[in-house]
């Protein structure tokens, strides 16, 4: 026997005559924004597409909101955050591109009804960018009521939970890229996809103050993560998930209103 069709937050899990239904009620869209990106050995290249994704679907159940299609690519991966172009498999878009697939989108989701979108940057240098899109987007479609709210998914990150994650100190979120936080969070959600004996402890890199044109690829470490993940654990990843899920849902509720939502998204890591 075929097993029931679950309901789902998921834009792109929808019928078309559902997402219409379902807009009727003037939903928080939540749109992710990620890359393609070398995540070290150890994980895989979507990572920040997947986490922006996930998240997004939980603080949606929450509110009682929809996840519209999240933006896989993004824009290009720098030396002193991202390690660079060097790696196999990193797309980097320009800024222009990105700028402009955000202004469309805004405008597409508009048109379908939407009134209240949340953009949730899982990509550390998608953010300027992604709020020039909005930016140019609202100069055409902010007369119509409509609000954007846009936010970088780490910065929800408490004091007490960096305590708790990095007991030796927080190396900053630039050089987290590929390490703690990103691997405990995929081995919360997506175990599976993690390569366990491939997680790397190399010392953090040393960046001068400066950037280089062409970039330096040995500035960056081999292993393509900036700073030892070593520290790692599925808790680690509970703990921030749970704290994400909750307060990014608190900040929405406080910006554009709405109660706990009943919808339960099928997926990983529930």
């Amino acid at each position: 026997m075929a097993k029931a069709r679950t309901e789902t937050v998921l834009m792109s899990e929808m019928a078309w005559p559902e997402f219409g239904q379902k807009m009727k009620a003037n939903p928080v869209l939540f749109v992710p924004c990620g890359a393609m990106e070398q995540h070290g050995p150890h994980l895989p290249l979507s990572v920040d597409a997947m986490l922006p994704t996930d998240i997004a679907r939980e603080v949606a159940e929450e509110v009682g909101g929809i996840v519209g299609p999240t933006l896989t690519m993004g824009y290009r991966s720098y030396t002193k955050s991202g390690g660079g172009p060097h790696f196999p498999g990193t797309i980097n878009l320009d800024g222009a591109t990105v700028v402009s697939i955000v202004r469309d989108v805004v405008r597409e989701l508009v048109r379908h009804g939407a009134r209240k979108l949340c953009f949730i940057v899982g990509h550390y240098e998608n953010q300027w960018f992604v709020s020039e899109g909005i930016d140019q987007a609202m100069r055409e479609v902010g007369d119509q009521g409509v609000r954007i709210m846009r936010l970088e998914y780490w910065d929800f990150c408490t004091p007490e939970t960096l305590a708790k994650v990095f007991p030796d100190g927080f190396p900053g979120v630039a050089l987290e890229h590929a390490a703690v936080m990103e691997t405990s969070l995929m081995l919360h959600y997506h175990p599976e996809m993690v390569r366990i004996d491939k997680i790397p402890d190399n010392p953090g890199a040393e960046f001068p103050p400066y950037d280089m044109y062409p970039a330096h690829a040995h500035w960056v470490p081999s292993s393509g993560a900036l700073v030892s993940a070593k520290g790692a654990t599925r808790e680690k990843g509970v703990l921030m998930a749970q704290q994400y899920r909750r307060d990014i849902a608190a900040a929405v509720r406080k910006e554009f209103g709405g109660g706990k939502g009943k919808a339960k998204a099928s997926g990983k890591g529930r």
